[in-house]
């Protein structure tokens, strides 16, 4: 609040140069940036109230059927993401990285640490789809791809999951993929398999197999625990007589590269015409009115995708 107190004193004294005929076109411009910028940020932590929201995040993202056009726009995907952790300041650290045969990737896992990171990253969960001229088909048609974006938040030690030592199975591999290439002399990468549920996770980040373990388990223990609360608010719906969509399982957003350029939330309605500012990183915008959306009930469907 204090900084946004002295942002608004400094514009006020800019006004009041300007009125006598200082040129201060500039520096006013600059101020006003800074204020809308701290605004903004404010009114989203306004709005990121949830238990979890100010924990770091683990983010997944898996392409659809489709091969290597899906491979590739998962590729997309994660490049996108992390240049939006580039402008935001969080640190990421890749847990699992598989890629692709031909290009872009199978899976990917990171850890995402930052102040409100699973808050905001949250309103990214679901289905995202492409449509645009492949790279990859000769007669230069059009193809539509789809990938699945996942987020959990990154739990204390101290959370109530217990993961009981003959539920899992662990296997051992040896790492490859990216930043597999300082670790893959030696069968330190960790693959885990809750049995009860079928969950399997990867690490293959770390040289030490005891720390990829670690990391399994701890995003073992994130899905675990998520798969606990879905199941608590499902009995919740039950009895309240209240139907949901399930989560992942419908388009959340389109990518539109051609016949037209068009980035569309089909939630929010709030759309884009520049995908390539949007694959690069910037879409605050979509986060923002996916928070103002579910704040005041009136997050929409994805019943009018475009074709």
């Amino acid at each position: 609040m204090r900084s946004l107190g002295k942002k608004s004193d400094d514009l006020a004294v800019l006004i009041e140069w300007s009125k006598a005929g200082e040129p201060v076109d500039a520096e006013f411009a600059q101020a006003l940036d800074a204020l809308e910028v701290e605004v903004n940020a404010g009114e989203i932590k306004k709005m990121l109230g949830g238990v979890h929201d100010r924990k770091n995040a683990i983010l997944t993202i898996h392409p659809g059927a489709g091969g290597t056009e899906s491979q590739d726009w998962a590729e997309m995907l994660l490049r996108m993401y992390l240049r939006w952790m580039e402008r935001r300041g969080f640190k990421r650290e890749m847990i699992d990285y598989q890629p692709g045969e031909e290009a872009g990737l199978k899976s990917v896992t990171l850890t995402v640490t930052g102040e409100y990171a699973y808050g905001l990253l949250a309103a990214e969960a679901g289905v995202h789809r492409l449509v645009r001229i492949s790279p990859f088909d000769q007669a230069a048609r059009r193809h539509t791809s789809f990938a699945s974006v996942y987020v959990w938040p990154e739990l204390p030690d101290d959370v109530d999951i217990v993961i009981d030592d003959k539920d899992i199975r662990i296997d051992t591999y040896r790492s490859s993929g990216a930043g597999g290439q300082h670790v893959n002399v030696t069968d330190s990468a960790i693959r885990i398999t809750h049995l009860p549920t079928g969950l399997v996770v990867s690490c293959q980040n770390e040289r030490s197999q005891h720390r990829n373990k670690d990391s399994a388990m701890r995003v073992l223990k994130a899905r675990l625990y998520d798969i606990k609360l879905k199941e608590q608010q499902a009995k919740l719906d039950q009895i309240g007589g209240v139907k949901k969509d399930i989560a992942f399982g419908h388009q959340i957003r389109s990518y539109v590269l051609q016949p037209y350029q068009l980035v569309k939330d089909h939630r929010t309605k709030e759309q884009v015409n520049d995908p390539t500012r949007v694959l690069d990183g910037d879409i605050d915008v979509f986060i923002k009115s996916y928070l103002m959306k579910k704040s005041n009930g009136t997050l929409g469907t994805d019943d009018d995708i475009e074709e």
